[in-house]
Order: C-alpha cells, then structure tokens, then sequence
C-alpha cells in the first residue's frame, strides 16, 4: 500500500468520525471553550480529502451487520468538497455568534453531529450507510432550527420535524424495497435494480417525495422558509446551501439515471421543477425578512436540479454528460447560497471601517450576482452547461424548455434584488462582526471566485466543463430585465397594491397547519365532552325517545364508563398488542 492510499483511507474514516468525536468530548466540561474553538476543524479531513487526487480505494466495513462501504466517486467528490467548505465556514461564523450564548455547547453538539452526518452521506456508497448518515443529519438539525426557545423557532422545528419523519418512513420503505434485489446494498446495485423491478413506478413513487421533502420539492416544501429564518445565521447556511444537497445526491445515485428512459417520470419531474423555479420567486418576492427571501429562493434554484434530473430519466444516453453539470450546479449553489446567509450578519453594521463597508457590499453583491447567471460567473457557466441538454426537449405550450428557464433566470434576479433591498432598507445595530466571522465568510466567496474561474480538483469536473461557452449577451439580459423591473415596481406600484399578495412564511403549510389545528381543536372538544360523560349528547341523540328504555343503551353506557377507567383501558391496549403479536 502506498503512502497516498494510506493517506486516502485515513482521512476517508476521518472525514464522518472526527465531528462525532469532537462531539463526545464536548460533554467533558473543563475543556468546553477551548473544544467548542475547533469546531469548524472538524469539517477538515473532509475537505483535504476532496482537494486530494483520487486514491481509488474504498473502505469495506464488514464489520457491521449489514456491511458498508465508505468511498468518492466523481459526484461525491464535488459534493463533499461544497459539504466541506460550508460546515468549516459556518463553523468559523459561529464561534462570536455562540460567545455569550449559554446555550453554546448544546448548539455546537447538535452541530456537530449534523456536519458528520452530511459528510458521510457524501462518502456512504450502500444504503445502510447512506440512511443512517441522512437520518443523523436530519434529526439533530432539529436542535439547530429551535435552538433560541422563540415561539416562531418551536412552530418551525415542529414542521421541520413531521417533514423529516414522514422523509425518513417513506425513504427507509423505499430503501427496503431496493434491499430485495441488492445482495450487497450497494447504491449503484440498488439503481440497477430500480432499473428492471416489476415495483419500479411504486418505489419510485416513494423514494422522489422521500427526498424531495430534504430539495424543497413543492408542495413538500413549506419547512424550508420557516426553519432557516428560525435558525442561527451559521445553521442556516447549511440547511441552504448543504443539506438540501443531500436529498439531491440520494436521488442522483438512486434513481435509474443512465439506465432506462422513463418518459412519464421524467416530464412530472421537469414539471415539478418548473413549478419550483416560478413558485418560490412569486411567493418569495412579498416577503418582508431577508432569510426568508433566500429560502424560497432556495427553493425556486433547486427546480434547476430537479429539471436536470428530469433530463436524465428522458435521455439515459447523455447522463454521462449531465451528471457532472448537475454536480456542478449544486455546487455553485452552495457556495453562493452559504454566502448569502452568512453574509445576512456580515452587512454593513454602524461602526465598521469605510474599507470594511465596502468589502461587505461586495461580498454581497457577488453572491447575488452568482445566482442571478450574471457573466463571468459560475451561475452563468451552470446554466450554459445545462442549455444543450434541453434542446431534444418537447415545448411546453408555446414555450420551449429553454425559454421557460430563460424566463425563470429573471425572476431569480428578482428575488436577488429583493433580498439586497431588505438587507439595506434599514440600518443594523448589531455588533461588528469579528476576525472568525470575516474568515469564514471571505472563505466561502474566494471559493465561488475560484470556481467562476473554471478551476476544479476533480478532473472528472473540469473535462466535463471545458468546452462550456458563454454568451456575455444571453447571460446579461436577465439581469438587467429584473433591475427594470424592480425599479419600476417600486417607483410605481402604490403600497396598498404592493401587499394585495402577501403570503405568510410557510404559505401551504401555514394553511394546512391553520385546518389542522382547527380539526384538533373540533376533536378535543367532542373528546371533552365524551370525557364528561356526554358522549350520546355530542352525537345529538335526542333524549326521551323509546330508543333510551333499551337495554342496549344501558350496556354501553356502561362498557364507556369502563373504557375511561385506566386499568381497562391498559388491558384492552395489551390484549390488541397481544393479537398482533401472535
């Protein structure tokens, strides 16, 4: 074995452990600032070994029940490095924010553990080891959602928290009925074998809303614009800019991409995605907090990745080529969705140099820029990639695929314009950001640079995007539309037209938790009243008819009174357990 192969192997056990042990030795309580101070150095085996040249080995571990089996191919190295350099750059940006926060040590375990779960996903190459890692991302990003106690941060972990576990039952369902037909549990088996199943349209009606609800796909998406707002500026720019990755990632490597053409999945898919990129900037576009905006902009630039997706059950013969624009696409996103959260603690404060100020406004707009395609930036070379795939596609009405994405480019300027008119609109008197915080963040824009400037360490990535060419003109005019736009809306338009549409953060699941509650509160009425003794009452039996004189009335008034006794209704619950037992 080579020095490079052991090196590789190393940091591949490295990169999902060394954020678990940090972990377990911050519950020690005499090294407890000085541990929570490496936080952000947990995220640095991963990141060394996606800079790495590709060692080729993979690890087995046999030495679980199932087996796993850890490795990078080409698409989970450019995922693991945007993993990488998000959850190092947010830890950084949350060592000032958690300095006087007595709370600190919670957030930075939870934190912790959700970073090793987003980076073992990348890695996981069997679903044993991939449900496991998404499940421990997923849950302990709960803690991260509610950690400030505010009442509008409970409300979001609690939708947070029914989405992941409806997610994890549906993908757990999903992943057992794959394990039939993968003597191994290997993803690249479990794809294969998606391929062939006689239950393909069943799994595949399972596995897409299982992952869908990490992507933000709509109508499962009404978590995302309540959790970010919710959470800290460092946690948020995770949930944005990693973790919704994941879902991507799962179903990259799960789907039957390259495989088989499945044309009626491929069209709900594009569709889909088109719904997302139009519906997250018209209902983005009314918000009032900034955070808020950004997610459902989130929401609207993920359409792009499932319309891609959508490309690659139509087309099996240009996956080769598509999976790398997709991963590139993603990891654009990243880069610039995590600056922009961060950058939300990171504008212009009152005391701040004139030299700091401007460096913040730039640090700003480049983002901003970045994913509204604007030329010589990577949004520009994501979206150029991706526009020689959609020419075999059908028009939709009188509307090529292309156009509609064309269209859907200015409305993610919009929401761009939007989000910087909320950041500076009024003056922020919140403390000056510190040295970590500059680090972190200036850390996650030399990234977007770089990557604008077509550098890439994995070759598989830079071959595939090469031959990329740009027209300055196609990439500036939805800009510039947008600008338009956005001025003459807010010069024109009267206030009282401007909050005609206003939905609340949530939009659907407002609505649904709105009938719910509702349904809840109907329910624990009728409850109350049968709780009373008044059951026969809520059903509106009227009283002194012949129908009360029977025996039977009698009897069941009596079998209600011994339901609401403890004791009967303990056996009754071990008598049914007993039944599905045996």
């Amino acid at each position: 074995m080579t020095t490079e192969t052991a090196l590789y192997q190393v940091l591949l056990v490295l990169t999902p452990l060394a954020p678990l042990v940090l972990c377990t030795l911050l519950w020690w309580e005499g090294a407890r600032d000085r541990l929570i101070s490496l936080v952000p150095w947990a995220a640095l085996p991963g990141l060394l070994l996606a800079l790495l040249p590709d060692g080729g080995s993979r690890i087995g571990l046999d030495w679980l029940l199932l087996g796993g089996q850890l490795g990078l191919d080409g698409m989970g190295r450019v995922f693991l490095l945007l993993t990488a350099l998000l959850w190092m750059s947010a830890g950084l940006h949350l060592r000032q924010l958690l300095s006087d926060d007595s709370h600190a040590r919670r957030f930075a375990i939870f934190f912790l553990l959700a970073m090793g779960g987003n980076l073992g996903v990348a890695l996981s190459l069997d679903m044993l080891g991939f449900y496991l890692f998404f499940a421990l991302m997923s849950f302990s990003s709960y803690a991260l959602v509610v950690h400030d106690g505010r009442d509008f941060s409970r409300r979001a972990g609690r939708v947070y928290l029914i989405l992941v576990l409806v997610g994890e039952v549906l993908l757990f369902t999903a992943l057992v009925m794959l394990a039939r037909h993968t003597p191994f549990l290997l993803l690249s088996e479990a794809s294969s074998a998606l391929a062939g199943s006689e239950q393909r349209n069943l799994i595949l009606a399972i596995l897409i809303p299982a992952l869908g609800i990490k992507i933000g796909m709509v109508p499962l998406h009404f978590w995302l614009p309540l959790a970010h707002p919710a959470a800290p500026v460092p946690a948020s720019a995770v949930l944005s800019g990693a973790m919704i990755k994941a879902g991507l990632l799962g179903l990259a490597r799960l789907l039957p991409l390259g495989q088989v053409s499945l044309p009626g999945w491929s069209g709900g898919l594009i569709i889909v995605g088109l719904v997302m990129a139009y519906y997250g900037v018209i209902v983005g576009l009314p918000q009032r907090e900034a955070k808020t905006v950004l997610a459902y902009s989130s929401i609207s630039q993920m359409g792009y990745g499932v319309i891609a997706l959508g490309l690659g059950l139509a087309q099996p013969a240009v996956w080769p080529q598509l999976a790398p624009v997709l991963a590139f696409y993603a990891l654009h996103h990243g880069l610039a969705k995590g600056a922009l959260f961060l950058g939300v603690s990171m504008a212009p404060v009152s005391g701040m140099s004139v030299w700091l100020r401007r460096v913040a406004v730039v640090g700003l707009l480049w983002p901003a820029l970045t994913l509204s395609g604007a030329p010589f930036t990577s949004g520009a070379q994501a979206k150029a990639a991706l526009k020689p795939f959609l020419k075999e596609m059908p028009a939709y009405g009188p509307f090529s695929l292309s156009a509609l994405l064309s269209f859907a480019a200015v409305g993610t300027a919009l929401i761009m314009v939007r989000f910087l008119f909320l950041m500076y609109r009024k003056p922020s008197d919140r403390p000056s950001p510190g040295a970590a915080m500059w680090g972190g963040w200036l850390l996650l824009l030399a990234a977007s640079m770089v990557c604008a400037v077509g550098w890439f360490p994995d070759p598989w990535l830079h071959a595939a995007l090469q031959s990329v060419s740009i027209a300055p003109v196609s990439a500036l005019w939805p800009l510039l539309l947008a600008v338009l736009v956005a001025v003459a809306a807010m010069r024109r338009l009267p206030p009282s037209v401007k909050e005609v549409f206003s939905p609340p953060p949530g939009d659907v699941g407002a609505l649904v938790e709105k009938f719910i509650l509702r349904a809840y509160d109907s329910c624990r009425k009728l409850c109350g009243r049968i709780g009373a003794g008044k059951c026969w009452e809520s059903l509106r039996l009227p009283r002194g008819r012949w129908w009360y004189r029977l025996a039977v009335y009698e009897v069941l008034h009596e079998t209600e009174l011994s339901l609401r006794r403890f004791s009967m209704a303990g056996a009754v619950f071990l008598f049914i357990l007993l039944l599905f037992l045996l």
